[in-house]
């Protein structure tokens, strides 16, 4: 099956952002893509959660994924729109980093919430707190669509592999790996992660990536690292898209992923064990 990443630099205006992936899908369409995956906050990379609460919408409203289901369906085209900032009705506000899995029916085939949050240190003037803004997920999804079952995850998910692994044990032979990653933690472990869950799991990996700078706040840049990746089940790197903003296609043999494991089967060598202490 063919694939097209469609790697972006989000900005803090949707209607913008939802322009770029459409025309985006069309050209992934005329490429011969059976499935299109776009990154991680399509919608919306903004560093204001004031500007977010504005421009945001809960699912049902969300014209994003609205617009993005009526082009599946009109392309004949599964969709991955890697996630979409969305409003919940928690009590407390914090929103939704929510995966859509679109059919080329133009119907939601399975949606997964982000489940490891993004709270980290990556230097003294670069530091995250997702949990502060965004409510994580508990529940891990695997899909079925015509061409392979695919297990979805989210950007910081990648730093688990045991997620990775649950996937692949239910079935898993893609596992999408949308992402808005930090340029200086894409540089340092971008690669060898991705590489790392492929070969554990005997998948595919899928990663569509934010490239750029998307805001200046505070006279610090927002940048992401782009390389948005495709991994085959071996370890190999299929494609590297760099950093320029496009659509990256690249060709899957489904074969590949039992073959790879028939060779190391060692998603079903678990033992128990105790410990440690």
């Amino acid at each position: 099956m063919r694939a097209a990443l469609i790697q972006m630099t989000s900005g803090e205006n949707p209607a913008e952002n939802r322009d770029f992936v459409l025309g985006s899908l069309r050209e992934a369409k005329a490429r011969g893509a059976h499935l299109a995956l776009t990154p991680e906050v399509t919608n919306c990379l903004s560093g204001s959660r004031d500007h977010q609460r504005a421009v945001l919408r809960h699912q049902e409203d969300d014209e994003t994924l609205a617009a993005v289901c009526e082009a599946a369906q009109a392309l004949d085209l599964w969709v991955l729109l890697g996630s979409l900032g969305v409003l919940t009705h928690d009590a407390d506000g914090r929103f939704a980093n929510r995966s859509f899995l679109i059919s080329p029916e133009g119907k939601i085939a399975a949606q997964y919430d982000k489940i490891h949050m993004f709270d980290v240190d990556v230097s003294k003037t670069e530091t995250y707190r997702e949990s502060a803004h965004y409510r994580p997920g508990d529940k891990a999804v695997v899909a079925d669509t015509d061409f392979a079952k695919l297990g979805l995850t989210i950007c910081y998910d990648l730093r688990f592999p045991h997620l990775h692994r649950a996937l692949a044990q239910a079935g898993a032979q893609i596992i999408t790996a949308p992402a808005a990653f930090s340029a200086v933690t894409g540089a340092a472990h971008w690669h060898v992660l991705q590489r790392a869950r492929a070969i554990e799991t005997g998948c595919f990996i899928l990663a569509p990536a934010q490239t750029g700078v998307h805001y200046v706040k505070d006279g610090v840049e927002r940048r992401t690292y782009g390389h948005s990746l495709a991994v085959a089940p071996w370890g190999e790197v299929l494609l590297d898209a760099g950093e320029a903003p496009g659509v990256y296609i690249v060709d899957l043999d489904l074969d590949e992923v039992k073959n790879a494991r028939k060779r190391v089967p060692s998603l079903s060598h678990d033992r128990a064990f105790e410990g440690p202490a």
